[in-house]
């Protein structure tokens, strides 16, 4: 008997060869894939190490070309620490389950160690389900959506063409104000914000991708676009982040001067440091700057946060 992370092993009934329990194998002991193996039940979501009887057998899951069998936890310290900080992509070829474990988990500071832990699966299976394209059973995601602090339609994308926000709000919520240093280490976590700028056809608000080095704002544009409309003025650039599975979250604003990038050192410089591309593509190689002149926000949560 051999399986894949992701399979499934199935009970059957001696009598009438009918499953009567299956679960997910969310943990290999041995790297070519034989047994014991760990498994989450569906029906109480327990995670228990299983050794196969003769009553068992593997339903395999689709996996991908060159994947025979993931490694087992023992020796693969090494493996995680390296792979932990690496988005999925690449030779991998995750799906979007993954890419939204990853994107999420990444966001809280969370390890792909720790995240297993919680979630009460193997690490390697954790790895496996950001880095192939995986389809866990219903069991799984309820856990990790429970870690995340998230939900099972959320990780599965359901409603990501909707505005967030729709969802009920705190019964006693609380706004209060960020500091100075609140804003700024929540301003630099880079990713996407808003621009507002006037334009000849009136005032706009466009999202651009951004990173902040030096203390400066920077977001690459073509020369023609609407955020270009930003050099020479002063400008507003806004970031936040709501939690739509708990009803919180946060808003930064920052004011201030914006300026093209020029000098070839400094924008040497910013491409060698930034952490994004410009999601829109195409020739985008105009660099912006702002220079926060005021920084002011406000976070909403639970009154006894």
């Amino acid at each position: 008997m051999r399986a894949h992370l992701g399979d499934q092993l199935v009970i059957e009934s001696v009598t009438t060869g009918a499953a009567k329990r299956d679960g997910e194998i969310v943990g290999l002991r041995h790297p070519d894939g034989t047994p014991p193996y760990e498994v989450r039940w569906s029906d109480t979501d327990e995670v228990t190490l299983v050794f196969p009887g003769p009553d068992a057998h593997i339903r395999h899951t689709e996996h991908a070309p060159g994947t025979a069998h993931e490694p087992s936890r023992q020796g693969t310290d090494e493996a995680n620490a390296t792979s932990d900080a690496t988005p999925p992509g690449g030779a991998a070829n995750p799906g979007d389950i993954g890419r939204r474990v990853y994107a999420e988990r990444t966001r809280q500071g969370l390890t792909r160690e720790e995240t297993a832990r919680r979630a009460r699966m193997a690490p390697n299976y954790l790895a496996y389900l950001e880095e192939r394209p995986a389809d866990p059973s219903l069991a799984t995601l309820i856990s990790l959506a429970a870690t995340l602090g998230t939900s099972t339609a959320a990780l599965r994308g359901a409603g990501i063409d909707l505005p967030p926000g729709q969802g009920q709000a705190l019964a006693h919520p609380q706004l209060r104000d960020l500091s100075d240093d609140e804003c700024r280490a929540l301003l630099s976590t880079h990713g996407v914000g808003r621009i507002a700028v006037s334009t000849p056809d009136g005032p706009a608000v466009v999202p651009v991708n951004y990173d902040v080095i030096d203390d400066a704002i920077a977001f690459r544009t073509a020369p023609e676009s609407v955020p270009a409309a930003a050099v020479e003025g002063e400008v507003a650039f806004e970031v936040d982040h709501v939690d739509e599975a708990m009803s919180q979250g946060w808003s930064v604003l920052a004011v201030g001067p914006a300026q093209v990038v020029t000098e070839p050192a400094m924008v040497q410089r910013l491409v060698e440091q930034a952490h994004t591309e410009p999601w829109a593509g195409g020739d985008r190689e105009m660099w912006v700057s702002i220079q926060p002149t005021r920084l002011t926000g406000r976070r909403i949560g639970p009154a006894d946060r």
